[in-house]
């Protein structure tokens, strides 16, 4: 009995032939995203360029080209780079709290201990809230009337530490900082508990039989396998706390006295409040072009370590 094999130069011819078909199929699948993404994304972009270079107030029908004079005065704003000053300690304080904190809670439920369900229910909890639910709350717990956190102070005898701490210019940037921290932890928490199950646990065992302490194993066993998943969230993080707004805007509106004045609440106080669409354009676009830098050059340091 004879085995006949096909011909594979008719395989090879025909395999360049199909290959532009489903090549052409992909990208008609991706036009309906493409559509999109150019509508929402690319187009808005380009009316911001286009506004950035402008002195468009937002309701008059002329729009007066420019040039670069906004970007000119926003390097000679004051307060733009005070801003930029509270978004650099939001980005930094921020991104290291909510880090710290999310492995944490992952590395205690790693196990599944009792009651696991529960306990990623409640960490998770605070992500699905509304910001302005998140910000109300926070608010109560921070009035110097009957605010529970100066009654709980009180109850401890720590009546020194009591203030009005949205009210006082140098409490208030780490008072909403705390609120948003605790707002954003459940979705590094999510990504962490996800990432912790792919751990290998033979090297931590192997590790533990070579002497290596509980500090030694997560320091050189868990954190590298976590790698990816701590890229993650920390651009994740840098880019939220570039843009951060919704809940400084609803606790302080960035007072008092601008002590909690973000990028994002300047740009919409100009653009929104004071009728300077062009200027408030131009913060938008720094804006973009920070955050975007901040991100690449993450996955960049993390793509080399």
């Amino acid at each position: 009995m004879t085995l006949t094999l096909p011909d594979t130069r008719l395989v090879k011819r025909a395999h360049p032939t199909a290959r532009p078909q489903g090549r052409t199929l992909g990208y008609l699948f991706l036009v309906p995203a493409g559509l999109l993404y150019a509508g929402f994304i690319l187009w808005p972009l380009a009316q911001s360029v286009y506004l950035s270079l402008t002195d468009w107030d937002g309701a008059s029908p002329e729009k007066r080209f420019v040039g670069l004079a906004n970007f000119q005065r926003m390097l000679g704003d004051g307060l733009f780079w005070r801003a930029l000053g509270h978004n650099l300690v939001w980005v930094v304080v921020g991104t290291a709290l909510t880090m710290g904190v999310a492995l944490l809670l992952a590395m205690f439920v790693w196990n599944r201990p009792r009651g696991f369900t529960a306990l990623r229910t409640i960490y998770f909890m605070p992500q699905v809230l509304p910001a302005i639910i998140v910000g109300i709350v926070w608010s109560w717990i921070y009035n110097p009337a009957f605010g529970i956190l100066n009654r709980a102070l009180e109850a401890v005898g720590l009546d020194s530490w009591t203030r009005g701490w949205l009210g006082d210019p140098t409490f208030a940037l780490y008072a909403v900082m705390a609120a948003s921290v605790w707002a954003t932890v459940g979705l590094a928490f999510v990504i962490f508990t996800a990432a912790l199950h792919n751990v290998d646990t033979d090297l931590l065992d192997a590790a533990r039989m070579d002497g290596a302490n509980g500090w030694q194993r997560f320091r050189h066993v868990v954190i590298p396998q976590l790698a990816n998943a701590i890229t993650l969230v920390t651009v994740l993080l840098l880019v939220h706390g570039f843009q951060a707004f919704d809940h400084v805007w609803i606790m302080t509106k960035g007072g008092p006295d601008n002590a909690t004045q973000l990028i994002a609440t300047y740009t919409y106080q100009k653009a929104f409040m004071e009728n300077e669409v062009g200027y408030g354009s131009t913060l938008s676009l720094v804006l973009t072009v920070i955050s975007l830098l901040v991100s690449i050059a993450v996955v960049r340091v993390r793509e080399r370590a």
